[in-house]
């Protein structure tokens, strides 16, 4: 049995306010897939929708998503994107197999 841990988080960003949430977004990738227990997170932009993002991870365990989760450069992304963001949806999910 896996611990393996799969995240979907939804940013739907103001639409003033696209363009700043996209750039704090790309700030995160290389630092969190640097991260220890970071299997795979990509950013992906909707095709309808440029103000929608989704973030597709998947961590070793849900204790190191913990800790990603309370790194510095995520309190660093909420302060600069603080009142950019519409609606913001997360997901801890687990393979069906």
């Amino acid at each position: 049995m896996t611990n393996q841990l799969t995240i979907v988080a939804k940013i739907l960003a103001k639409a003033e306010k696209k363009d700043l949430v996209k750039n704090e977004l790309l700030k995160l990738i290389e630092v969190t897939r640097a991260e220890k227990g970071c299997i795979n997170y990509d950013l992906h932009q909707d095709n309808q929708n440029e103000n929608l993002f989704l973030f597709y991870e998947n961590w070793e365990s849900r204790e190191l998503w913990q800790k990603h989760m309370n790194n510095a450069h995520l309190a660093k992304y909420m302060r600069a994107t603080d009142g950019a963001v519409k609606e913001f949806t997360l997901n801890e999910m687990t393979v069906v197999r």
